[in-house]
């Protein structure tokens, strides 16, 4: 999507605090106990009180309203049976539309009590995501995104999986630019325009590098294993730098 007009940016700010909300709510419920179903029933709940319909189930059909994936997990988990408990890593995705607008937006949380190594991993993880929305405006070329991120990876010794990008949303929750990366791709001379509407998505890991299949149609994790966490936002980009829709 490009943004064009004030209505269409209301719209987006919309649907984008109500998956924000969403996520925190759910974020919030979070304790040992607690199946992964019961989590996403409390997502879609409150998604459908406001008008939203749960984008994973509508477009893919996904079974769940929102992806709920406990490491060594770390995208697309099935909500189910899975019972939580004290020292998970839990990360929560989700993203709806309310009237043809899409937002899409993610967090990792650790139950109490965590080790310290967990909680500056969750900690970096979103510094990861800001050094690459920093750089955001438009005109600017859109590898910048991933260099900012890498370098942020690198400095502080971590790794990023490389087969998992972020995207344009909006109009639909995946649409141009479909490939995103959060590392440096020299080679992309794509620049980001004005208005433009898209998702910055790191997936910071402890050691691992690619997404891999589990034992079902959906839920990826890490290769080897390591501790893996994903922050991300949807956005807009401005001559005077990104507008973050999804936000509390």
């Amino acid at each position: 999507m490009t943004i064009g007009s004030e209505d269409q940016l209301e719209k987006l700010r919309h649907v984008g605090r109500v998956v924000a909300q969403t996520m925190a709510a759910m974020a919030a419920a979070l304790e040992p106990g607690m199946t992964t179903r019961e989590l996403d029933a409390l997502g879609r709940r409150l998604l459908e009180r406001e008008g939203a319909r749960p984008a994973p189930e509508s477009t893919y059909r996904f079974p769940g309203a929102t992806c709920i994936s406990v490491s060594p997990a770390i995208a697309h988990g099935i909500p189910g049976e899975q019972v939580l408990k004290a020292g998970d890593l839990v990360n929560i995705d989700v993203s709806a539309d309310i009237d043809g607008t899409y937002a899409d937006t993610g967090g990792s949380f650790a139950i109490p009590p965590v080790t310290g190594k967990t909680q500056k991993l969750c900690r970096d993880g979103k510094r990861a995501m800001w050094s690459g929305i920093r750089v955001v405006k438009s005109g600017a070329m859109l590898n910048e995104i991933g260099r900012a991120i890498q370098s942020f990876a690198d400095r502080n010794r971590y790794t990023l999986i490389r087969n998992l990008a972020s995207h344009g949303v909006g109009s639909a929750l995946h649409e141009e630019p479909g490939h995103i990366p959060t590392w440096y791709e020299p080679n992309d001379r794509r620049r980001i325009h004005d208005g433009l509407v898209f998702t910055i998505e790191p997936f910071l890991s402890t050691g691992s590098h690619l997404a891999i299949d589990g034992g079902d149609p959906w839920t990826l994790y890490a290769d080897g294993g390591h501790a893996t966490v994903q922050y991300e936002h949807t956005l807009v980009a401005t001559r005077r730098g990104a507008v973050v829709v999804t936000m509390a």
